[in-house]
């Protein structure tokens, strides 16, 4: 009876350990890792990006992203084209090319990198102080 508790105990825990670890994994992985699928992921969404990517449609995209991420507040319909061209770079496997566009941007790059404004810095994109 002893014996089957533990291994109840110990088969429970490692269950919770790894849904915890998957979906910490899903919820922040994506930020800038163009290898990783974002919380809202779905095939239709995505075909729906990939539309909007292919025909630079900032609308469609802005309309997709309803306003989530600090993505939306960095993107915008003068900067939509660099950023789709990162989007093309990743695609084809061009990481450094991709991450230099996002730095650009001030977005996030492939290795967790957080550049810009917004990240708690207290500076705006220009290096002056918010709030002046």
């Amino acid at each position: 009876m002893k014996t089957k508790k533990i291994l109840f105990s110990v088969g429970l825990f490692s269950i919770l350990g790894t849904m915890g670890l998957v979906l910490t994994n899903s919820a922040f992985a994506y930020q800038g890792d163009y290898t990783k699928q974002g919380p809202n992921y779905t095939t239709e969404r995505h075909e729906a990006m990939e539309k909007a990517f292919k025909n630079n449609d900032y609308a469609a995209w802005k309309n997709l992203m309803q306003n989530k991420g600090r993505v939306t507040q960095v993107v915008n319909q003068s900067n939509f084209s660099k950023f789709v061209q990162a989007h093309n770079l990743a695609q084809e496997g061009k990481y450094e090319e991709a991450d230099k566009i996002r730095q650009e941007l001030g977005l996030r790059t492939r290795n967790g990198e957080k550049v810009g404004a917004g990240y708690g810095r207290g500076e705006s994109g220009k290096g002056q102080r918010l709030g002046r």
